[in-house]
């Protein structure tokens, strides 16, 4: 078999040992791993990712363990082999009992969807779907997206699998006019004219073969679904063999093919036809449309994870800001506090470019009428507490206040309220704020909280003080880029408002992904946090701005080596460089790769020579294979865990435009403290001391990581780097059966 199945439970590896005897389902590895004491799930999805029999990985899951070993390994084989999970304990009573199964934490199941969708794992919900999935995406391709078309020839079966495709999601492929034109020419005129395609209960093995034709050449289908009756005049076995036929001979068209004979015996043969022709069948249609859906979410999964972003901040712009960032909550740690105020939480904010609200403190109610003139009539006055985090409980919040007597008032009123209900210390005064009209946008809320197995999670939805009764928000986990914030946002019912509706202009969507992954790097890059909330973000067309804030650190006594981690490692600002160019004096950054920079690589590729690309790859390797958006996400996108790229950027002075002009990459071997290396130089650059010096940096980077032995191989005539491995103390010996030299260093 060609399916590696991972187990938590040894009981049910029993049952599905047996019903694989019966459904004649074969296996590569099958494991039994109990509590995970000395192995974890990253080891085993390495190992099944570089096995050469294994075609697709199915893992039932108890507890995810190491939460960041888990994703790393995930997010790297998932795009070439597909991992399907069924992970126990959705309902809490479920979660309790597989905490104390296992023994250990079973997290958040909200969390978890969030988790999978990151690193492009498929969930599912029955063990009875779980290796029907297996099988079809290890045998057909991926469809590129939701659209079906059905052909059948009774109308009852297309119907029942048309509910079960739209209820999941999925959608009936529209027939373009060219192809209804075909269909009409081929089909006799009592056909159903629409999709599902009904070919009628006398269609012959022709009939079928051909309409399946006509409707792989249609762009506008991305899958398609074979239903077959048996009725007086239908042939299954020889429907099957012509079906096959026609399949295996476009196996070209990238969409996949799933078939539904319906039956018992009389069907039995067809059935098998088709499975040795690697076309997937389902006894029931509805079954099959079910799995399609999970095989175009999948795709929707693996795309949201390499879809190129947009630059959204250059991480160097906020550099000074993110140390007085840490200093503004190193003060409060310092004063023994948990809870920024208000004022300092949209310091905090604006540290990293996320606009807030003019905010003017008061001690007095003289004070507060100053501010409020200073401000200009109506304002909002706000309660001012170190201690007290949600202010509408306490009535610390006053809108649309229209003169100085009306400030007064909401002052003194605040500070009686506050001194009942706690005390007199925890009133520190209040903030005077502009009122603005919430008319003219949306509020919503942008937060980040702890789970316990993947540290920070990012939360984006509906906001206001209805945020708890509404609960239209979705999860996500840091850091973000553009494409990943705006997938957060397209998960909830706000989304479709702020794209326009009803005479309503649209927000401005690109700069509210933005603002979102500046947020997401507050929230990784300052781990004091414990949580932080923006409730509400006003968001028109004209502007995003904060309107509150609330930020809770946790305990000052905590130990830092104590404090949670975010499950995905975030961008490793800590190995940007400045280096000098010898020759010329000009500086150049060396930084780690971003996903945004897929572009300048597919420039920085058609600037090298053959010779060049020879030198690095020990062959020719054809420009449109180096600049192939699947393989360059894979280096662009890779998970700084297990592998770390550095480029020498410049901005071109004639131009002003950015530019790679050389990348070394650092990737480690899972389960050693062992990593290879690569390094290419652009030719106009090669000579210049950058080589040894981008080498010599990946070398301390390896060191901090963790490294202990770093190797390559070369081109024996490849003597540019020879040189460069010789003056960073490199051994070089020949591989003679192989044509190539080893270059190796323990660090």
């Amino acid at each position: 078999g060609n399916i590696g199945f991972i187990s938590q439970s040894g009981a049910l590896c029993t049952a599905v040992l047996d019903w694989s005897y019966k459904e004649n389902v074969g296996f590569s590895h099958f494991v039994s791993i109990g509590s995970m004491l000395d192995v974890g799930w990253g080891d085993l999805i390495y190992y099944l990712g570089e096995d050469e029999n294994t075609n697709a990985i199915v893992i039932y899951m108890e507890t995810v363990g190491d939460a960041r070993s888990f994703l790393t390994a995930a997010r790297e084989v998932a795009l070439i082999k597909p991992i399907i999970v069924i992970k126990a304990g959705r309902t809490e009573a479920a979660a309790r009992a597989a905490a104390s199964h296992t023994g250990s934490l079973a997290g958040s199941d909200a969390v978890l969807d969030a988790a999978f969708r990151r690193c492009g794992v498929l969930r599912i919900e029955h063990i009875s779907e779980m290796f029907d999935i297996a099988e079809v995406l290890a045998k057909q391709p991926r469809p590129p997206g939701k659209r079906l078309s059905i052909v059948t020839n009774a109308g009852g079966p297309g119907v029942l699998a048309t509910d079960a495709l739209v209820n999941g999601g999925g959608e009936l492929a529209p027939i373009s006019p060219e192809i209804m034109d075909k269909l009409n020419r081929l089909l006799p005129p009592a056909w159903s004219h629409n999709n599902p395609i009904d070919v009628l209960g006398d269609a012959d093995p022709e009939r079928y073969a051909e309409t399946l034709d006509i409707l792989m050449d249609d762009p506008q289908a991305d899958g398609m679904l074979v239903i077959l009756t048996p009725q007086a005049m239908t042939d299954p076995t020889e429907t099957a063999r012509e079906l096959a036929k026609r399949v295996s001979a476009r196996r070209g068209t990238g969409k996949p093919v799933l078939a539904s004979w319906m039956g018992g015996d009389m069907v039995r043969e067809g059935e098998l036809l088709l499975n040795q022709a690697g076309i997937p069948t389902y006894a029931y249609p509805d079954t099959a449309t079910r799995v399609f859906n999970y095989m175009w979410r999948y795709t929707e999964n693996l795309k949201a994870l390499y879809e190129t972003p947009v630059l959204s901040t250059n991480p160097s712009k906020y550099e000074g800001y993110r140390v007085q960032a840490a200093n503004l909550i190193k003060a409060a740690r310092q004063d023994g506090r948990t809870v920024l105020s208000e004022y300092e939480s949209k310091q905090l904010l604006s540290y990293y470019g996320i606009p807030t609200v003019q905010t003017l403190i008061a001690a007095s109610a003289a004070e507060a009428v100053e501010a409020a003139e200073q401000i200009g009539f109506p304002v909002v006055v706000k309660l001012h507490s170190h201690t007290i985090t949600h202010k509408t409980d306490v009535g610390g919040v006053r809108l649309n206040l229209k003169d100085a007597a009306a400030v007064e008032h909401a002052f003194l009123d605040m500070q009686r309220q506050v001194s009942e209900k706690f005390s007199p210390e925890d009133f520190l005064g209040v903030t005077v704020q502009p009122m603005l009209n919430l008319d003219e946008g949306y509020e919503l809320i942008i937060g980040s909280s702890i789970d316990a197995q993947f540290g920070p999670v990012l939360l984006f939805g509906t906001g206001g003080v209805m945020v708890e009764v509404y609960k239209d928000s979705a999860l996500g986990l840091p850091p973000l880029n553009t494409t990943l914030a705006r997938r957060m946002m397209e998960r909830t019912k706000i989304y479709k408002a702020l794209q326009g509706v009803r005479g309503r202009e649209p927000v401005d969507l690109e700069e509210l992904e933005k603002l979102m992954a500046r947020f997401s790097q507050l929230v990784v890059e300052q781990p004091w946090i414990k949580e932080i909330d923006i409730n509400p973000l006003l968001a028109s067309p004209r502007r995003l701005i904060a309107l509150d804030a609330r930020v809770l650190l946790f305990d000052p006594n905590t130990p830092e080596a104590e404090l949670p981690r975010p499950a995905i490692r975030p961008y490793p600002t800590q190995y940007t460089i400045q280096w000098t160019v010898p020759r010329t004096g000009e500086v150049l950054d060396f930084r780690p790769i971003r996903p945004e920079d897929e572009p300048l690589m597919v420039e920085f590729h058609r600037a090298l020579s053959d010779q060049t690309v020879r030198m690095r790859y020990e062959r020719l390797l054809r420009l449109e294979e180096r600049v192939a958006h699947d393989r360059l996400a894979q280096i662009c996108f890779a998970d700084y865990e297990r592998q770390i790229a550095i480029v020498a950027e410049r901005t071109d002075p004639e131009t002003g435009k950015r530019e790679i002009l050389a990348v070394a990459r650092l990737s480690k071997i899972p389960g050693t403290h062992e990593a290879t290396f690569g390094l290419l130089v652009r030719d106009d650059w090669q000579g210049t001391g950058m080589g040894t010096a981008l080498m010599s940096t990946l070398l301390d980077i390896a060191e901090l990581e963790g490294v202990k032995h770093i190797s390559a191989t070369i081109l024996p005539d490849n003597e540019a780097m020879k040189r460069i491995c010789g003056k960073l103390g490199f051994k070089q010996q020949a591989i003679p059966e192989r044509e190539l030299v080893l270059v190796e260093r323990s660090l």
